[in-house]
């Protein structure tokens, strides 16, 4: 048995499809085929059941797997003792995001790593918090950037920031005239445009203005794009929550249709989430550092916010 064999049973496992899998690990796929072959003979079990499209682990396999997954990661821990030895910052990060903070952080982040940290390979993937938890209990991501509390006894959370929560009103709507502050009572929901299901920002801008208690809510339209959102806006008499971050890009003629709520000012916490048994402990603190000298300081701290539950 050696690691080799382990990392092709866990890419055959994540991507369910040998070509793929091989291609992941820069192999041929027979390579790859008899690699995992040798371990079954090896083992004396069937890990896969090739029976199946997509293939699937067999019962036993999951356990392997699962096994192989702890055996890899404290194997990395090696060559993270040697790079902190060392005192470099090389390597690969492997982080998720959710897409309500990705085009407000990533770009910023992007260049200030790229400039500072030329050996450090940043890969992202943009997805929602029940993915980027997935993954990260699979060993497939590094860590992730989402809101919480996740209440996830797995996942270690490291606050960032917190947002406030803004309501952006179209020209044509009611509260547009003569309203610095908005209630979240007075938002009429059949003019509330929201994020689909799936989204943590749809959970809490539903809890906010208290709309779980419409049973009979009939949205005209969902989407997954804050930008979307912002736009359907300008375009009908409807109303939207929008997070500080979008709402900072934002100029002159658009603030003007931006409405706070009252204080204490809802928000949503963000945190930087790793598993409990988490590597690249130098990389990560790292990352942390960037983007919080991307965010203003005065979001670092909860002052005068209060936090909007999520119901994950």
């Amino acid at each position: 048995m050696t690691l080799t064999q382990l990392e092709y049973i866990v890419a055959l496992d994540t991507w369910r499809h040998f070509v793929l899998a091989s291609e992941k690990c820069f192999v041929t796929q027979p390579t790859l085929s008899m690699q995992i072959q040798k371990l079954e003979e090896e083992l004396e079990v069937k890990i896969f059941d090739r029976t199946k499209q997509p293939v699937v682990p067999t019962e036993i396999g999951v356990g392997i797997i699962a096994q192989a997954r702890i055996v890899l990661r404290e194997a990395a821990l090696i060559n993270q003792l040697i790079a902190e030895q060392k005192n470099t910052m090389t390597g690969e990060l492997r982080m998720g995001i959710i897409p309500t903070l990705a085009p407000y952080l990533l770009p910023q982040l992007f260049k200030n790593i790229s400039e500072k940290y030329p050996q450090v390979k940043l890969i992202i993937k943009e997805t929602i918090t029940e993915e980027v938890v997935h993954e990260l209990k699979n060993n497939r991501i590094d860590c992730g950037i989402v809101v919480t509390p996740l209440n996830d006894h797995a996942i270690k959370e490291d606050v960032l920031f917190y947002e406030e929560l803004f309501v952006y009103v179209s020209k044509k709507n009611v509260l547009h005239n003569n309203k610095k502050y908005v209630l979240p009572s007075e938002i009429d929901p059949s003019q509330l445009w929201l994020l689909e299901e799936g989204h943590c920002f749809r959970s809490q801008v539903l809890n906010l203005c208290e709309l779980r208690k419409y049973s009979d809510l009939h949205f005209k339209y969902e989407t997954g794009n804050i930008e979307t959102l912002k736009r359907m806006v300008d375009k009908s008499d409807g109303i939207t929550i929008l997070p500080e971050l979008a709402v900072m890009e934002f100029n002159k003629a658009q603030l003007n249709q931006v409405k706070r709520l009252k204080e204490p000012s809802p928000a949503r916490e963000v945190s930087l989430v790793t598993h409990r048994d988490h590597l690249k402990t130098k990389l990560i603190k790292t990352l942390k550092e960037e983007i919080l000298a991307i965010v203003p300081k005065p979001m670092h701290k909860l002052q005068n916010k209060k936090i909007v539950e999520i119901n994950y």
